[in-house]
C-alpha cells in the first residue's frame, strides 16, 4: 500500500488495493486486539478500502453478481455490497481514524484530484477514479445506509477513511492533532523564536491538515515565525503561506537524480536548514 515503498514505474493507481490492510485486521483480530488506531497517509491506493472488504469476507460485485476484481477502476462496475459474511469480529472493533487531511471522498479536492497525480495517475486516471470513487459512496449509501462523500477526512489514503468510516463507524482524528498532544507541542512554542516544519515535497496537498500546517497553525498562535524544508516544491506550493507557514526552501540545489539527493539528505538537510536561517536573520 505505501507510496514510499514503490519506484515510479511500479506505482498502479488503477489497479493497487488495500487487500492488505484486511489482512492485516485479520491478523490483529486473531491476536486479540480489537482497539485501532488506523494511520492513514502516503497510500499508492485509491480504491476507497473496498480490497479490505474484499479480505475481510465482504462481497462487492457488478450487476452480474460477479466479484469486482481489486482495484480502484473496478469500482465503476460496483452494483451491489454484502457485508454479511464479512468477519464478525468487526461489529466490536472499536477504531480510530488518524488523519491528517480533510479531502472528501470525491471532486475537485477529493482523493483523486488531490493525491492521485502523487501516486502517477494521469489527467484521464483522475477523471475516470473520481468517478468510479463516486459510484462506490453511491452504492454504500444505498447498501449500507451511510453517506461517506462529503465526511472530512473521507478522501484520505486514496478513500480509505471513507471506507473504514461507512463499513465500520470509525471515528477521524487529525493524525497531527494525537501526535502533537504526545509530545506536548504547545508547551515547547511558549518560548520559541523560530520553528522549522519539513515535508517531503510542499504542494496544494500540504495545506489539507497536514502535519506542517497543523505545526505553523499552532506557533501561529505565539506570533513565531515559521520556515519549511522540503525536498522538493511541487504545484501549489505557495499556497501554505496563507496557512502560517512564512517561506520555504528546497533541499535540492543543483541538478540531480532523486536517487541522489535522497543518498545526501542529511547533509542537503544541513544546507538547505543554514541558509533558511541566515535569511531569518538578516536585518532590514
Amino acid at each position: 500500500v505505501g507510496l514510499a515503498r514503490l519506484s515510479p514505474d511500479e506505482r498502479d493507481v488503477r489497479n493497487a488495493s488495500t487487500f492488505g490492510i484486511g489482512q492485516l485486521f485479520m491478523q490483529a483480530l486473531d491476536a486479540g486486539f480489537s482497539n485501532f488506531i488506523i494511520g492513514v497517509g502516503g497510500s499508492a491506493t485509491n480504491d476507497g478500502g473496498a480490497g479490505m472488504i474484499q479480505a475481510m469476507g465482504g462481497n462487492l460485485t457488478d450487476k452480474s453478481g460477479e466479484e469486482l476484481p481489486r482495484g480502484g477502476i473496478a469500482l465503476s462496475s460496483l452494483a451491489s455490497i454484502d457485508i454479511s459474511s464479512m468477519d464478525p469480529r468487526m461489529l466490536h472493533a472499536d477504531i480510530v481514524v488518524a488523519c491528517d487531511v480533510n479531502n472528501p471522498l470525491c471532486g475537485p479536492r477529493g482523493a483523486s484530484a488531490i493525491f492521485g497525480p502523487q501516486k502517477g495517475a494521469t489527467f484521464q486516471d483522475v477523471q475516470e477514479l473520481d468517478a468510479a470513487l463516486a459510484n462506490y459512496s453511491e452504492v454504500i449509501a444505498k447498501d449500507l445506509n451511510t453517506d461517506v462523500a462529503e465526511i472530512p477526512g473521507a478522501g484520505a489514503s486514496g478513500g480509505l477513511g471513507a471506507g473504514l468510516m461507512g463499513f465500520f463507524g470509525a471515528r477521524l482524528r487529525l493524525g497531527a492533532d494525537i501526535v502533537l498532544e504526545a509530545v506536548s507541542l504547545e508547551e515547547h512554542l511558549i518560548d520559541a523564536d523560530l520553528v522549522i516544519v519539513g515535508e517531503g515535497q510542499f504542494d496544494r496537498s500540504t495545506v489539507f491538515n497536514k502535519s506542517p500546517v497543523a505545526v505553523a497553525q499552532r506557533a501561529k498562535k505565539h506570533g513565531t515565525p515559521v520556515i519549511g524544508i522540503a525536498g522538493s516544491l511541487g504545484a501549489g506550493f505557495r499556497e501554505v503561506h496563507q496557512h502560517g507557514i512564512d517561506a520555504v526552501f528546497s533541499l535540492v540545489n543543483r541538478p540531480m537524480s532523486l536517487k541522489a539527493a535522497m543518498e545526501d539528505t542529511k547533509r542537503l538537510v544541513a544546507i538547505a536548514t543554514e541558509e533558511a536561517c541566515r535569511a531569518v536573520s538578516l536585518k532590514t
